[in-house]
């Protein structure tokens, strides 16, 4: 296996394709945030509607405020944003294959293809766990500290800001998102000798540890999101393992080949 005579280029010469694609990158991101921005509202009411729902649930009737002039405004910027990346994702993954592939063996070549198929998958999977499964069970245990009050008493009841609200979604979204990319994390540290299945089998009460204080520190204060998190990253954790296990059997079964050669 050879690499590609794209790799005597001059530096210059990368250089430049690098600030092509990169202002590629750009121009389409912020092309697809234009288009997202006149959608914003409607992205925001659906990521209100798991508030809503349970809401409806409880026959309660709240409103989300905003205090500030432009809270609204930043809000829905905030939301073409990153509409906008997620959807230029692709495209830019796409633009990072073709500036890296040249340069690269054909094994090598094919791990970095999978990490750019399974990195939007992962992240999707998270998102879509956080927003169907972890949200409810947070604003359910929020809402608990509602009160109606009473004759010496005021009425405790929510009415979240956009903007904090926003911020709410988004934080649970990307940690999600983020954290269901450890099997991509730990096949990358594999793919160049980094970790060795039989460390995170040795060291995988260590690992589940960890695994409880990130979740955490990364969730709301309630046990319910806690857990939502902590138990998919141990199972993703064990898929990781057979991943490494089948990259140390493939990278054997090369090296035996070689050695018959």
């Amino acid at each position: 296996m050879t690499q590609n005579n794209n790799t005597s280029k001059p530096v210059l010469d990368h250089l430049l394709e690098l600030r092509k694609r990169f202002i590629y990158s750009i121009i389409v991101f912020i092309l697809l945030t234009a288009a997202c921005y006149p959608f914003a509202e409607t992205i925001f009411q659906f990521l209100l509607k798991p508030l809503g729902d349970l809401l409806q649930s409880k026959n309660l009737e709240r409103k989300l405020i905003y205090t500030g002039l432009s809270e609204a405004f930043i809000t829905y910027l905030k939301i073409a944003l990153f509409s906008g990346f997620f959807l230029a994702f692709p495209f830019i993954a796409s633009q990072l294959w073709l500036f890296i592939a040249p340069g690269l063996y054909k094994d090598e070549r094919k791990i970095l293809k999978a990490i750019l198929v399974a990195t939007p998958v992962l992240f999707i999977s998270g998102v879509i766990f956080a927003y169907y499964f972890i949200f409810p069970a947070a604003y359910g245990f929020f809402l608990s500290f509602e009160s109606p009050g009473g004759i010496s008493s005021l009425p405790i009841q929510l009415e979240p800001r956009v903007a904090e609200y926003l911020g709410f979604v988004m934080k649970l979204l990307l940690a999600f998102g983020i954290s269901f990319e450890l099997p991509v994390l730990i096949t990358v540290c594999a793919s160049v000798g980094l970790i060795h299945s039989r460390t995170l089998i040795h060291y995988w009460r260590i690992a589940i540890v960890i695994i409880f204080s990130i979740a955490a520190i990364i969730t709301p204060p309630d046990i319910l999101s806690m857990i939502g998190l902590a138990f998919p990253l141990v199972v993703l954790y064990g898929l990781s393992i057979v991943m490494v296990r089948l990259i140390e059997h493939r990278k054997n079964k090369k090296e035996a080949d070689i050695c018959l050669t």
